[in-house]
């Protein structure tokens, strides 16, 4: 029986009003929990080393698996946080598998 590969989400933001975003990233940790997902990385860019990047900030979580991200992204809990990230910041997420 072979083990799915982990899935990553990988989060490009630029935050715009920094009172939500705080009270956003508050929040996401408990919604991640349920799928056993890992936040790796909370960050700001230090340079762009190579092409063009917009955004200031970088998150990063692992998961189990891609079901997992799938489960997380559409659970109630996290759609009902979508609102706060969009008023907050301008953010691109991108799902990965490896």
């Amino acid at each position: 029986m072979s083990v799915p590969p982990s899935a990553y989400v990988i989060g490009h933001i630029s935050i715009r009003d920094d009172a939500r975003w705080a009270e956003y990233r508050d929040k996401v940790p408990a919604t991640l929990e349920p799928w056993g997902a890992e936040l790796l990385l909370r960050a700001k860019t230090a340079a762009v080393l190579g092409g063009s990047h917009h955004h200031t900030d970088v998150v990063i979580i692992r998961f189990p698996d891609l079901a997992s991200v799938n489960g997380w992204f559409n659970s109630a809990a996290y759609q009902a946080l979508i609102p706060l990230r969009s008023a907050a910041a301008d953010v691109d997420l991108i799902s990965f598998v490896g």
